[in-house]
């Protein structure tokens, strides 16, 4: 138990890196007071313009990145099939740290762009079907929090047949943690995403476009 609160606490610290917040501070103004109120990628991108919404995006994966090597390096060497346990809960905490910062009164961000770089760390052969989901949902629709939930979504599902079809090459108690660990973030981003669940519904999500505007 000891090294799983371990790497919560690695990756919860790695995640206090507010990239967005950050970046606003250093422009002279506060990422939370305008736009949706989120510091994360998406915000950053239309309250600061792209370089703010690419270097926030560059930073959050870094951040969880790092993270997951941490817990590698600190426990690759004797924990075995537990280690990708580990790996994902100092990713888990790294998301929980970008959302929930304590010294920003907790209010951070949604945790996709952390969740990118969890993917990469974590099992790099998952980011690409999750990359393909969110491209092709974010070009049909430009709703980048439709296209980040369906990504995560096939995360969750990604998750389970690896593992199922013994291509994470684990126990399968640890692989039961995993799932878990995997559906708790999973319904995590869902519950960060409410209120873009709602416009959503209502046909009055924000869209977002990279080119101009037709």
């Amino acid at each position: 138990m000891l090294p799983r609160i371990i790497c919560l606490a690695v990756g919860y610290v790695c995640g206090l890196f507010q990239t967005s917040y950050i970046y606003g501070k250093k422009n002279g103004i506060d990422i939370r007071e305008h736009g949706s109120g989120n510091a994360g990628t998406t915000n950053a991108l239309r309250t600061l313009g792209k370089k703010a919404g690419a270097l926030t995006l560059l930073g959050d994966c870094l951040k969880c990145v790092l993270a997951v090597v941490i817990a590698r390096l600190l426990f690759g060497s004797h924990q075995g099939n537990d280690l990708l346990a580990l790996e994902l809960y100092a990713g888990a905490g790294c998301v929980l740290g970008h959302n929930f910062p304590f010294y920003l009164k907790f209010k951070g961000g949604k945790g996709v762009a952390a969740s990118v770089g969890l993917l990469l760390a974590f099992d790099i052969r998952i980011f690409p079907i999750c990359a393909v989901m969110f491209f092709g949902t974010f070009f049909l629709t430009h709703y980048v929090s439709l296209s980040s939930l369906l990504a995560y979504l096939g995360f969750f599902v990604s998750i389970v047949i690896f593992g199922q079809t013994g291509m994470l090459d684990c126990t399968q108690p640890v692989l039961f943690e995993v799932y878990a660990l995997s559906a708790a973030l999973t319904v995590l981003a869902y519950w960060r995403h409410r209120q873009n669940l709602v416009r959503l519904i209502h046909g009055n999500e924000n869209k977002i476009f990279l080119g101009k505007k037709r």
